[in-house]
């Protein structure tokens, strides 16, 4: 069985946030496991230890809908797949998507890569377009203008991948996509179940561990 060993402390105590410090990478643990017994999901901890993350799913299978937690519980992101789509798809929402108090803004939609030929290319996330409704009730427009697009590319079997950002407007200015996080496994001995998770300057680790519940949801499907 793979071991880890969190700082105990910060498990029971206040829950840290993750801390990026300028100009610099922060690199995550991830274990595949949840702290809850005969539990599935992901725990998730920082360089000192520190539990940052926490996925908790009660039901085998592949659940519809997933929400990333932080160490205390709150919800930050939730990943719902599409009912009724002709492709492999999910949404990203801010927060708790089931919560009755107010309706949790949709920040990105994700597809699985199809093609027929051999491709690196895992998955794709564009900004969610809400609908005017929403946008109404939030004062949030339908598109962002200049928002990310992202992709992500390489084997999540294997442990090893990218997610490259470009904004929308990137291939009329000609710029170049820059790789925001990756995955890579940690160590040779420790098996597939813990890896690491290393996030760039800039980019959000929430959103980061939301493409490593996407493609986990996408390699179970």
């Amino acid at each position: 069985m793979t071991k880890v060993h969190p700082n105990v402390a910060a498990v029971e105590g206040a829950a840290p946030a993750v801390v990026q410090e300028k100009g610099e990478a922060v690199s995550l643990t991830v274990w595949r496991r949840s702290l809850l017994f005969n539990g599935k999901g992901f725990t998730v901890f920082d360089g000192k230890g520190n539990l940052v993350f926490r996925v908790e799913s009660y039901a085998g299978g592949s659940p519809r809908e997933v929400v990333l937690m932080d160490a205390d519980g709150r919800a930050l992101l939730t990943i719902r797949r599409k009912k009724l789509s002709f492709a492999d798809e999910w949404l990203i929402y801010d927060g708790d998507a089931a919560s009755p108090a107010a309706p949790a803004p949709k920040r990105f939609t994700a597809r699985r890569h199809v093609s027929l030929r051999p491709t690196k290319s895992l998955a794709h996330l564009s900004p969610a377009r809400a609908s005017s409704s929403a946008a109404a009730a939030t004062g949030a427009a339908n598109a962002p203008s200049g928002a990310c697009r992202y992709d992500v590319e390489g084997s999540y079997a294997a442990r090893c991948l990218d997610v490259f950002a470009s904004s929308s407007s990137s291939a009329a200015a000609g710029e170049q996509r820059r790789r925001v996080a990756a995955v890579c496994s940690k160590e040779a001995a420790v098996g597939p179940d813990v890896f690491r998770l290393v996030v760039e300057p800039g980019f959000e680790p929430a959103l980061a561990m939301a493409v490593v519940i996407l493609l986990d949801q996408m390699h179970a499907s």
